[in-house]
């Protein structure tokens, strides 16, 4: 069923922001407008239920059980069980936490592996263990097309030496969406688990990270139009195997073990709007409320959509000789997140596009290890357009129009 997007727009309260008409966004892998109902949750929170959490007084009772229902619902959406599911301040936060864990839990000669397609969040606490002597592999892009090809992960893992592969869902300047599930079946065959950055995916519809199968699956709910909140999936096996991170009166809970700091309560809370949203946009087109089935239907419905919204923008950027365009140029092989790289550096660009009303950012998005391994400076930076289903079709021509104008030609 084609996506109503005057529906959809209606969801978000910034859309009918005075001080934001005639402005397209499309900076959201920077983080995304939040939806209604995530803010109505997070007001309700801060005006009704801003107490400690959990004592059995009525306010204090609420507000646990609106906690608690968050991590169960979004864990039924991901495919995993609700103990399976963490907050934390930020997936940068949340990954630095498990790289001290997986740091004891190595032994001498083990070794694991990152990729230089990872934004830093992914990549810099993983490279930093090689201070303590840990190994660290690196699985290289193509310095052309930024393609991470698995034939490339098998000869690093061969040895079996190898306890855990980090790698991306998709980069948020190369975007093209790696094969979870293959190159995950290839690390569990080496004997090695994997943590794989969906902060780049997620916004565009939760994955089962179930059926994924990997170890860990982190990404933003701030750009899955929630609060500012880290999200961290770690299946159980892998869970009580690592050290506990946390107080060591919680290290029996699975879903305390990696949060050294108590979770921010209102925002955890607030983060079940963003299960609201996914169900209400699977009934509204007459698909499954409730749970994995209207996550997945919510999925389908914004992959499609997006799918559409992008290829004439990837045509166009194809068309033109003055730009490089990174990733793939099949919108369905990648993710509505959009780099390109100019002749001089980026920003001014993008600050020229912000007079057409186009919210776009240049720079290099902490992308610097894949930026080099395309052999782009990241000081010069690249253009990056990204949105979501959200985005309209006169929203992308509007861009493209843009593009004709402040472009070198």
């Amino acid at each position: 069923m084609q996506l109503d997007t005057a529906w959809v727009r209606s969801q978000f309260p910034a859309f009918s922001v005075p001080a934001l008409q005639g402005q397209a966004f499309f900076e959201n892998a920077g983080g995304s407008f939040p939806c209604g109902q995530v803010v109505s949750r997070l007001h309700r929170f801060y005006t009704e239920r801003k107490v400690q959490p959990y004592a059995p007084y009525a306010a204090s009772r609420l507000a646990g059980e609106e906690m608690d229902e968050a991590r169960s619902r979004l864990a039924a959406m991901l495919g995993v069980d609700a103990h399976e599911l963490s907050f934390g301040p930020s997936t940068s936060a949340n990954t630095y936490v498990l790289a001290q864990a997986v740091r004891r839990w190595l032994k001498p000669g083990e070794a694991i592996v990152v990729t230089d397609q990872d934004h830093e969040a992914n990549s810099g606490p993983w490279r930093r263990l090689s201070d303590d002597g840990v190994e660290v592999r690196e699985w290289r892009i193509d310095p052309m097309s930024g393609h991470l090809d698995p034939e490339r992960l098998a000869p690093l893992v061969a040895d079996g030496k190898v306890r855990l592969v980090c790698f991306p869902h998709c980069s948020n300047v190369v975007a093209e969406i790696n094969d979870v599930a293959a190159i995950t079946a290839m690390a569990h065959a080496a004997g090695a688990k994997v943590c794989v950055d969906g902060v780049s995916y997620a916004p565009h519809g939760l994955p089962d990270v179930g059926a994924l199968g990997c170890d860990v699956y982190l990404f933003s709910a701030y750009k899955v139009y929630g609060p500012h909140q880290g999200l961290m999936v770690i299946r159980e096996g892998f869970g009580n195997e690592l050290p506990n991170q946390g107080h060591f009166f919680n290290g029996d809970a699975l879903f305390k073990r990696f949060t050294p700091a108590g979770p921010d309560h209102a925002q955890v809370a607030a983060s079940a709007g963003m299960a609201d949203y996914f169900e209400d946009l699977s009934a509204h087109h007459g698909g499954p409320f409730g749970g994995a089935p209207a996550a997945r239907s919510a999925h389908d419905l914004m992959r499609a959509r997006e799918v559409g919204l992008l290829q004439p923008l990837l045509d166009y950027l194809r068309g033109r000789n003055d730009v490089r365009l990174l990733g793939p140029t099949d919108a369905s092989r990648r993710a509505p997140t959009v780099a390109v790289e100019l002749p001089g550096e980026a920003e001014p660009t993008a600050a020229a596009l912000a007079p057409h009303g186009i919210m776009a950012g240049g720079g290099d998005f902490y992308a610097v290890c894949p930026l080099r391994a395309l052999g782009i400076d990241p000081a010069k930076g690249v253009l990056r357009m990204s949105f979501t289903h959200c985005t309209s079709e006169e929203e992308v021509g509007r861009l493209i129009r843009a593009l004709d104008d402040v472009l070198p030609g």
